[in-house]
């Protein structure tokens, strides 16, 4: 078993000074004959000297006296999960919360445990995840407890289980993403045997709400490294079950990049998206994640080979936003988030359809219409969509896409782009044609919109020169 080195005593000794609430509640669980530890993500990102912002307790006080210790103390409390033995509560700026030790059992036809408190700390971090997660700090004397070699998995980098991963990954099948995940988020690697069970039990997920799934799909997205989590999740079989399109694109052979085939392809895109996303206000972005891991997967439904032995893909951006829904909505995304990603799905292709770079102002119009709010996230899937490996073609690219959002800059200074609408609204509409409310008032204010797409803004009477034409010759 490995001992801590002075540099880990003093990230350790750290947290007593970081986060003053552990010698205060500690003080106040031993005054009251209980035992309490800080556990898991806390301590593993501590160790790692990675922020520590969630803090994670576990204690022998049952729900009823966790309350009755920090009773006059914490700011407030509520439960969490009083069944699950855990509550919340808020010290200041610090939001902490403290769990009964667990010694719980499963179902083995669904992921919910069958509640059992435990009576010692050992048991309790048994019952947890993998062996980096298994590591505690008792309070308030800060004694370091590592009983499954976490602090060697930790230096190695790995993911291991504290038990046998077969038995821990059939108590909770969920935790076989949370491998990939922590993969993901702290570039570590599974070890051998965590790796085979996950390949052998991939089946297991299946029991699994889509909500969890999604859940454990969304953090390992936007971790640091997600192409890393996501080959894990290809590599077991697991993708098959979650988000089988991914492990699809393997298949295919992408006639823009033969020197690689789709699925690489679409994890080389996600990276260089993920290194654009300066360019939005919030980041990590997931929908741009998605949206790039996404964009391909309408080629294998649309592969066709020529004559020639060429292969094609048309139409693969409109097919790929209809699979884009349909697997969203089966893992139970929110609505707004599906119908951004399929867009950016949708036309991701846009930019191409315009030759080397000949944009009218009618094509700029439309780019801008069409993309609406999602026009700076598709302006970085476009620009991650190049992976071409030849220098000239990817220089070209970069300088036509410069040119277009150049474009793009000018015309809204002039135009307002993101708010363009006819010349005449829908009242004027009727009042110039003599006609009420109806279907040829919606006809009508199409015709305008086209006609600003294609002129520009219009002086009222050239506008209503123009409508009653159309009006005339329907």
């Amino acid at each position: 078993m490995a001992e801590l080195t002075a540099h880990e005593k003093t990230r350790l000794d750290e947290l007593r000074s970081t986060h003053p609430v552990l010698t205060e509640l500690g003080a106040r669980f031993v005054d009251a004959g209980h035992e309490i530890a800080l556990v898991g993500g806390p301590v593993r990102d501590a160790l790692l000297g990675r922020p520590v912002t969630d803090l994670d307790f576990t204690t022998s006080a049952t729900p009823d006296e966790i309350e009755q210790a920090v009773k006059g103390w914490a700011d407030a409390t509520w439960d969490v999960g009083r069944e699950f033995g855990t509550i919340a509560l808020r010290k200041g700026s610090e939001t902490l919360e403290i769990t009964t030790y667990r010694a719980d059992e499963y179902d083995p036809d669904s992921r919910k445990p069958v509640v059992a408190f435990g009576t010692n700390l050992n048991d309790d971090l048994a019952r947890r995840d993998f062996t980096v997660n298994a590591m505690a700090v008792r309070l308030p004397s800060l004694e370091f407890v590592d009983v499954h070699g976490g602090l060697d998995d930790l230096a190695d980098r790995t993911i291991r289980t504290p038990i046998g991963p077969d038995i821990s990954f059939g108590d909770d099948p969920l935790r076989m993403m949370r491998a990939a995940r922590f993969v993901g988020q702290l570039n570590f690697i599974t070890a051998p045997d965590v790796t085979e069970a996950m390949t052998a039990m991939a089946d297991r997920i299946e029991i699994v709400s889509a909500e969890r799934v999604r859940d454990e799909l969304n953090k390992l997205l936007v971790s640091d490294h997600p192409v890393l989590g996501l080959r894990v999740l290809v590599d077991t079989g697991l993708a098959e079950r979650v988000l089988p399109e991914l492990p699809a694109l393997q298949l295919e052979s992408d006639e823009h990049h033969r020197h690689k085939d789709v699925y690489e392809h679409s994890l080389i895109v996600l990276e260089q998206a993920i290194d654009l996303e300066h360019r939005l206000d919030e980041r990590p972005d997931l929908t741009i994640r998605l949206a790039a891991l996404l964009h391909d997967i309408g080629k294998p439904r649309t592969r066709r080979f020529a004559g020639d032995g060429t292969v094609t893909f048309h139409h693969h951006d409109v097919v790929g936003a209809k699979l884009t829904r349909k697997r969203m909505r089966a893992l139970r995304y929110p609505n707004d988030i599906t119908d951004r990603v399929a867009q950016l799905v949708e036309l991701h292709l846009r930019f191409h359809g315009y030759g080397s770079g000949e944009w009218t102002d009618a094509a700029v119009r439309r780019y801008v219409r069409d993309a609406g709010d999602q026009l700076e996230r598709l302006h970085i899937l476009t620009r991650a969509d190049s992976t071409t490996r030849n220098q000239r073609k990817a220089l070209r690219l970069q300088r036509t896409y410069d040119d277009l959002e150049a474009r793009i800059a000018q015309l809204e200074a002039q135009e307002e782009l993101q708010s363009i609408r006819p010349d005449l609204d829908g009242n004027r509409i009727m009042e110039v044609l003599g006609i009420g409310p109806g279907r040829e008032v919606g006809e009508a204010y199409r015709f305008l919109l086209d006609l600003r797409m294609d002129r520009g803004p219009l002086p009222e009477e050239q506008a209503i020169e123009a409508l009653r034409a159309w009006w005339a010759a329907r």
